[in-house]
Formats: C-alpha cells, sequence, structure tokens
C-alpha cells in the first residue's frame, strides 16, 4: 500500500485482503489509465468517505470512486457520477461481468478476478467524459 495517502492508507487497511487486494489492483489500472491516455493527474482523495480519483484539469473528466463496506462484504464497489451515463455503457459493454445498478454503482465480487479490462474502460470513459461530449 506504498504511496497511498494517509487517509486511504488507514482506511483500506481496515478492509480484509480480498477487498484489499482488489481494490490496489484497481488502483493500478486507474492511475496506469492516467498516464497512458493523456488525461494528466489526478487527485486522489477521500469523497464521502471513499477513495475517489478526478482529473485534476477542469472539465476533463468526472469523479470515479471505489469503496468496500461490511454491507456488502463480498463486493468491492466502483461509484460514478449518476448524473451521466456510464454505469449504463459499462452494461452494454460488459455485459454479464459484474453487477450494476445501470444508474452509478457497480460491484466487483471478491472471490472472482478483478475484470481489469472493464476498470480500465470505466475509468477512461469516466476521466474523459466531458471530452468525449464536446
Amino acid at each position: 500500500m506504498d504511496h497511498l495517502a494517509p487517509a486511504l492508507h488507514d482506511l483500506v487497511a481496515r478492509w480484509p485482503d480480498p477487498a484489499r487486494r482488489h481494490f490496489l489492483a484497481a488502483r493500478g489500472i486507474i492511475l496506469d489509465v492516467s498516464e497512458t491516455a493523456q488525461i494528466g493527474p489526478l487527485d486522489e482523495s477521500l469523497k464521502w468517505g471513499q477513495p475517489a480519483w478526478r482529473p485534476r484539469r477542469p472539465r476533463t473528466g468526472v469523479t470515479l470512486r471505489l469503496d468496500w463496506s461490511d454491507k456488502t462484504p463480498d463486493r468491492l464497489m466502483a461509484f460514478v457520477d449518476c448524473k451521466t451515463d456510464l454505469a449504463s455503457q459499462m452494461s452494454t459493454r460488459f455485459p454479464g461481468k459484474f453487477h450494476n445498478d445501470g444508474r452509478r454503482a457497480l460491484a466487483f465480487d471478491l472471490k472472482d478476478p478483478l475484470p481489469g479490462d472493464a476498470i480500465a474502460q470505466l475509468a477512461q470513459l469516466a476521466f474523459t467524459y466531458y471530452r468525449l461530449k464536446t
């Protein structure tokens, strides 16, 4: 959990090992996408008590959050802005790959391998959301 801001480190350190492993793998994918897609630096913070990433450059993209909760202990959750169509786009692009409410939440089962391709596309779509709308 190197290079995590103290607030994120303290939060994630309390999660069970499977959630922490999925989170760290997803975070790595998110940071790689930011670099390879030339999105620019991301702000990494806690938003609503959840690890969150957003492009620093204004009007580029929307926030992507990840969270684990004891309310859904077998899943790592990803959240996007509910005013976007990102969750429904992910359902279309990756049918049956994860649980999706079609509005803002995507859930990845901790017992399954993390779908890196889906995380990468979700990150790229989120971080370029406004760029793609113009």
